[in-house]
């Protein structure tokens, strides 16, 4: 069994946790940094579960859980375990206090299939000995009491099915995003309009500087350009790769606004330094979150922040797994580090991650639809991002399988070039109501590129 290492800034111990109970034209209207405000620190408390008594409610089989207790103040929280090639066959509940009201919510579940995301098998990332089993992070909003129950469940539905062994090592981690690194309305200009980061963290001066030629050094945002500066962006960035037909018509959609990671509030020394990149962009892989929909839009990068720390701290990833985050009103933010315009290797469908891109968006929509917002934001992103690799958002591409429930690894599968996580996965991500709108998608994000 691997050890398990409680991740936090500031916390050492779960015991001392639970109290008693084109560019140059681009750069002009980019959102630099301002020089103030040092971020808030976020923290990851992280409790083991012990098994709980007799409860009539949850039946015979197996529970870990922990009773209600008072906790410092966290807004999100998931289950890990030791063993990440190991699945929690059962189902995962939490109740959270509310901070200020004291009022304590249902009982919620927490999505137990999350080991559908992640590094390809046999990558440095996914070897690296840190990696733990999850459930997806739930976003509960601001509390400081928690309550949660663990019940082991069968691995089919037949009637007199034995339930299950549950993980080892189950821990609950509850997460707090801390404050943004800056504020998120600063005005644009200032003493920074050049950009400039002046004493900053290596980690952060080269996550911003991996954006060199879209945006000033520092910037919030990756400010959106019409059709004819993302032509003249692409013979630029992309230069030696196009074909004769691509400069002549290039097929690509305006660049979008993209809140980058310092816009977001990312704390640069959380993840791993080195950049990861693959070839290509091929294809993109459409996701969930599977975080809740109970949040403000104004939440979004606290809620981006916390999903980051519960990747890196929680399950032992190098770095945020996504490539791209969308929210409901339809803004896009970067996700992993190294540069949006270039192909950064992800930790987002197990099994496909090289030559493709992943795009979450907030929230769980297996029942719930997604706002038409967010599903045009992926229109534009995919349109731009597979347009600067030649990639037709309404074709077909093939990737080669690293390894998964669906293709077996070396196998050459046929896939939409805009695909939802579960055409290389067998999973419920995106969720079916996320999942049926990517026709539109597609036509959409084809449209955009001139197709």
């Amino acid at each position: 069994m691997r050890g398990f290492l409680a991740s936090s800034i500031g916390v050492t111990c779960a015991a001392a946790l639970a109290l008693p109970l084109t560019p140059p034209a681009a750069a002009t209207v980019a959102r630099p940094a301002p020089s103030a405000e040092a971020a808030v620190p976020g923290s990851t408390q992280s409790l083991p579960l012990t098994p709980l008594g007799a409860d009539r409610s949850l039946g015979s089989a197996p529970v870990q859980g922990l009773p209600r207790r008072d906790v410092h103040r966290f807004s999100m929280v998931g289950v890990v375990w030791d063993d990440p090639d190991t699945a929690l066959h059962g189902r995962v509940q939490v109740r959270a206090r509310a901070l200020g009201s004291g009022t304590w919510s249902p009982w919620q579940d927490v999505e137990t299939h999350y080991g559908d995301d992640g590094a390809d098998p046999g990558t440095a990332e996914r070897s690296s000995g840190r990696v733990r089993g999850a459930t997806a992070p739930l976003w509960v909003g601001d509390s400081d009491g928690v309550e949660v129950r663990v019940r082991a469940g069968a691995e089919t539905r037949e009637v007199g099915a034995t339930p299950t062994a549950l993980p080892s090592g189950l821990r609950l981690e509850l997460v707090d995003p801390g404050g943004a690194a800056l504020p998120q309305g600063s005005p644009a200009g200032g003493p920074r309009a050049r950009g400039g980061l002046g004493v900053e963290a290596p980690e952060a001066l080269a996550a911003s500087a991996a954006n060199a030629g879209l945006a000033p050094l520092g910037a919030l945002e990756i400010p959106a350009l019409d059709r004819a500066r993302t032509e003249r962006e692409l013979r630029t960035l992309r230069a030696g790769e196009l074909t004769e037909s691509q400069r002549v018509k290039p097929l690509i959609g305006p660049r979008p606004r993209i809140v980058t990671r310092r816009g977001w509030g990312a704390d640069e020394t959380l993840r791993e330094k080195k950049f990861v990149y693959t070839k290509k962009v091929k294809a993109a892989f459409v996701h969930h979150t599977a975080t809740g929909n109970g949040y403000r839009c104004s939440q979004a990068p606290s809620v981006i922040r916390g999903i980051y720390r519960y990747h890196v701290r929680s399950m032992g990833w190098r770095d945020i797994g996504y490539n791209f985050l969308v929210d409901k009103c339809g803004k896009i933010y970067e996700g992993r580090a190294g540069g949006v315009a270039k192909a950064v290797l992800g930790a987002h469908t197990l099994g496909f991650n090289t030559n493709s891109m992943g795009v979450a968006v907030l929230g769980s929509f297996g029942s719930t639809r997604p706002s038409s917002a967010a599903v045009k934001a992926i229109a534009r992103l995919t349109a731009w991002k597979l347009g600067l690799y030649g990639a037709n958002p309404r074709g077909k591409t093939y990737l080669k399988s690293g390894g998964g429930n669906l293709y077996r690894k070396g196998t050459k599968a046929r896939l939409n070039v805009i695909s939802g996580h579960r055409d290389g996965f067998s999973t419920a991500c995106p969720g079916w109501e996320l999942y049926r709108k990517l026709g539109t998608a597609r036509s959409t994000a084809a449209r955009y590129q001139g197709r």
